[in-house]
């Protein structure tokens, strides 16, 4: 039966919770407070990484999150404050740093990040779409022997979930990328990644969509919204009131606000990431994660992007010199030939990832809301988890089996 349904966030899971929910025959409007050009969606790594098993909540983080608490150049840093929403997140992220965690959602992650995959390829084939799709793996490049380690122990992991990966060394790298100069001790090969450029396939899905007769409402934001009997019944932007049977919230960082207008108390914190694009030829033809530093450094057409750090320092879209310049110097400090000019880093760009507690992001409908799905809080993995968040979104509102078990991206779950 076709239901008339409103996404709230037209960032990649919006657009792709449009994409399946307008191929089973649903009438779609997507409301987006942004002009639909700009935020995570756009300035991310572009990386479809299955070999992202790893949930940021891993054992010995927190340790690290507080040593690293007062240098903000820092790759992970968590900005202190007297706010309940973020003291409340804190206490479950450090009660998810551990490795009965990590065993247990790791199989989860590679499940979601190989559909997703799978489904960015058909969506290319069936829509005939030209945007940017390279399966060249992904280089976790390390300059110390402790960091050389832990990845390997990474690459155990991933090889035992079926994943392609192995350890290379100095030489190997150069093999596998040989047109850069590459100054690191050795690194993990994780041959089933894949990489894309954002903004091409964002452009080109917007673009389809229109065509299929979604509505686009850009600019508006959504102020409250009307409920009864656990139902919504419209939502009222700053311009609007929309009616519909069904509501998609996937609103990224700024999901929990509206949430909490349902008592759906999601626990969730923007962390802000910085991207730093070059269009000189660097050589560089592999994507790779400069494991020290934190940075991820991605060959996309026509450019090179340089990205990385997570800033939990709550909503705001602010551009910390001192983080666009730790990614520069990182830069420097495994490519010696590279240097990224002043002129690059003033065009810094940052986007905020809506950061679940651990490591999984929210899906499907919470027991306080018949109509509303939830799909947000997926930290750095929205676009490796893009499309199949957004095929799950389309099951479930249409009443059909999902692709995968949900349960565990309930929204209202315990940490």
């Amino acid at each position: 039966m076709s239901k008339n349904i409103v996404v709230i966030g037209g960032g990649i899971i919006g657009l792709c919770s449009a994409y399946y929910l307008q191929k089973e025959g649903h009438q779609v409007t997507i409301v987006d407070q942004s002009n639909l050009d700009s935020g995570a969606s756009y300035v991310n790594a572009g990386y479809l990484s299955p070999s992202h098993i790893i949930p940021l909540s891993a054992p010995g983080v927190m340790k690290k999150g507080l040593k690293w608490m007062f240098n903000k150049s820092s790759p992970l840093y968590i900005k202190p404050r007297l706010d309940l929403d973020f003291l409340k997140w804190t206490l479950a992220f450090n009660k998810s740093c551990n490795q009965k965690h990590v065993d247990k959602v790791a199989p989860v992650i590679r499940d979601i990040s190989v559909l997703s995959q799978e489904l960015y390829t058909d969506i290319k084939e069936q829509e005939n779409f030209s945007f940017h799709y390279e399966k060249k793996g992904l280089l976790m490049l390390c300059k110390t022997e402790k960091l050389l380690e832990e990845e390997i122990k990474v690459v155990k992991l991933a090889t035992d979930l079926g994943l392609s990966a192995r350890e290379v060394n100095s030489d190997e790298i150069k093999v596998i990328d040989p047109n850069v100069k590459i100054d690191a001790l050795g690194a993990a090969y994780f041959e089933c990644d894949h990489h894309t450029t954002p903004h091409e396939f964002m452009t080109e899905m917007e673009a389809y969509l229109k065509a299929s007769g979604v509505i686009f409402f850009a600019n508006e934001k959504v102020l409250d919204l009307e409920v009864s009997n656990a139902s919504i019944i419209s939502i009222k932007t700053n311009k609007q009131v929309l009616m519909a049977d069904e509501f998609v919230l996937a609103a990224g960082s700024w999901s929990n606000i509206l949430s909490k207008k349902l008592g759906i108390k999601l626990l969730l914190q923007a962390g802000k990431g910085y991207r730093i694009n070059t269009e000189k030829e660097t050589g560089i033809s592999v994507p790779a994660i400069l494991c020290e530093a934190k940075v991820a450094v991605t060959p996309m057409n026509g450019f090179t992007r340089f990205a990385g750090t997570m800033e939990i320092a709550g909503i705001n879209h602010s551009i910390n010199k001192v983080r666009v310049d730790a990614i520069a110097q990182a830069t420097k400090a495994y490519y010696p030939n590279i240097e990224l000019t002043e002129n690059e880093k003033q065009k810094a760009a940052c986007g905020l990832r809506p950061v679940s507690p651990d490591g999984l992001p929210y899906i499907g409908k919470s027991k306080k809301c018949n109509n509303l799905t939830i799909a947000a809080g997926h930290a750095m993995m929205g676009w490796s988890m893009g499309t199949a968040t957004g095929k799950l979104v389309s099951e479930i509102i249409s009443d059909r089996k999902t692709s995968l078990e949900i349960n565990n991206y309930h929204p209202d779950r315990v940490f």
